[in-house]
């Protein structure tokens, strides 16, 4: 039964093996469906608790600017993975002056938080980095990957406990897979989310050495305490000079006229 129960697990693992828009190596036992289904009533719970606290920001200046560069970063999404010309786009202006962060769900439900803008002083080309990276999250199936690493990680756990019947191995199993998987994956995720959105923002029409002005930013702010997009992104120390060779590369990505922005709903609707 130990036996039969472990080779089940190791095949099913085995078969949810994938590639990324980027060739690596990805591992998802949720599919990409799965995810947007379960991240869109997430997403639409937190806009509108978001709407009774007021913390949706109503600033027509801001929301004129994220519609047009998310607006043109989903253009080329759009062109470049056509399964995403279909998703429900969407940007939450979120009233939190000393947060810096940002994020995007499965299915192109963003969010983008006031200090980001306003405490970095971030440039149009800048903002389109931080969006760009984190639309690519969505754009390589990310959300599912990190969904499909949580429920292994239970799989593992649960199995290794049935075939040694002892719960301290099951909690060494589990420490064991949080190392093994989530790490390494946390770490890739974020340098193929660093490529993708940089080659989104170059096709979009923005400069791409505005991604290393625009982290060195992130990582100038907090002191000690990095902000909350950093502490969710892990950066190496050699970030910035990636982020440089990068940009050389993708200079030839630039179109000699910037693109028409993709439809994008922006919360609150003004």
């Amino acid at each position: 039964m130990r036996s039969l129960c472990l080779a089940l697990v190791a095949a099913f693992l085995v078969s949810a093996c994938t590639t990324s828009p980027t060739g690596r190596s990805q591992f998802l036992l949720i599919s990409p469906e799965a995810a947007i289904a379960q991240s869109t009533p997430a997403y639409l719970n937190t806009i509108e608790g978001l709407g009774r606290e007021g913390k949706l920001l109503r600033d027509p200046v801001l929301s004129d600017r994220i519609e047009i560069i998310t607006g043109r970063l989903v253009s080329q999404a759009a062109q470049y993975y056509p399964r995403t010309a279909d998703w429900d786009w969407s940007v939450a202006l979120i009233d939190e002056p000393d947060i810096v962060n940002a994020w995007c769900m499965a299915g192109g439900r963003m969010a983008i938080y006031s200090g980001a803008v306003y405490k970095l002083n971030l440039s149009d080309d800048e903002i389109a980095h931080i969006m760009g990276h984190e639309i690519s999250h969505a754009v390589a199936n990310h959300t599912a990957e990190q969904m499909s690493i949580a429920v292994a990680q239970g799989l593992a756990i649960a199995t290794i406990a049935v075939a040694s019947e002892s719960q301290d191995v099951a909690n060494l199993a589990g420490l064991a897979a949080n190392v093994a998987l989530t790490l390494p994956n946390s770490r890739s995720a974020e340098l193929e989310a660093d490529e993708l959105g940089m080659q989104l923002a170059t096709l979009a029409g923005y400069d791409p050495h505005a991604a290393v002005t625009m982290w060195e930013k992130m990582a100038g702010q907090g002191g000690n305490r990095p902000p909350e997009f950093l502490s969710t992104h892990p950066s190496p120390e050699n970030r910035s000079e990636r982020l440089a060779a990068l940009a050389l590369d993708m200079q030839g990505l630039a179109p000699a006229v910037p693109p028409r922005p993709f439809p994008v709903r922006i919360y609150p609707s003004l």
